[in-house]
């Protein structure tokens, strides 16, 4: 049973959307009794670091989530925001953030970027898998998702990056440490290629 969680931010709906199409059982987890039977998390994520952490404090569900993540070893997978919010902390607030892959969320470097447009990075772009990843599977050779942000996910042990793409510079995409996955683009945005991603997690043994 696939948990997304529900307090207060991201595209839930488009999330339970497509595991409905893929016909893997989910439910929308918004309480700490909707955990119950659940054996991976989904945690998105959309709009400012500070907003999102105090979203997440305030609902009632950190600290089963901690639990689960921590000494479970439920695999659970950060999106956008969700993502950032795995780190220490970031530059963009100044609450700590949850610290499950060690790390900071910098603000990408406007002066590496010679477009008109510069902040955010909205649209199509190329991921490049720096390992054979279970949920990186099953895609081209550079396969493109869709981004929104203006923050990445710097990583201490660069290890832990799974996926860099490029937007002025190289920047890390995609994070895994054990259970631990964060994906910096949207999949619920990203057509065929999300939808695999999605699915690649949901298969998660």
């Amino acid at each position: 049973m696939i948990g997304i969680l529900d307090y207060g931010l991201g595209n839930i709906r488009a999330f339970a959307n497509i595991y409905k199409n893929l016909d893997m059982p989910y439910r929308t987890v918004s309480c700490v009794n909707d955990f119950e039977g659940v054996s991976k998390i989904i945690l998105p994520g959309v709009g400012a670091f500070d907003h999102a952490m105090d979203q997440l404090n305030q609902s009632g569900l950190r600290d089963r989530l901690d639990e689960l993540v921590l000494v479970g070893n439920l695999p659970v997978m950060g999106i956008c925001v969700g993502m950032q919010m795995m780190a220490e902390d970031s530059e963009e607030g100044q609450l700590p953030g949850l610290g499950w892959i060690k790390g900071h969320v910098r603000k990408m470097d406007i002066s590496q970027l010679t477009g008109q447009t510069r902040l955010p990075h909205m649209g199509w772009n190329s991921i490049n898998p720096l390992s054979n990843n279970s949920i990186l599977s099953g895609f081209s050779e550079t396969p493109r998702f869709y981004f929104l942000h203006s923050f990445y996910f710097n990583c201490t042990d660069q290890t832990h990056c799974i996926a860099t793409s490029v937007y002025g510079k190289k920047f890390s995409c995609a994070v895994n440490r054990a259970n631990v996955f964060g994906i910096q683009f949207h999949p619920e945005k990203s057509h065929q290629n999300g939808i695999q991603l999605l699915s690649n997690f949901g298969n998660l043994s």
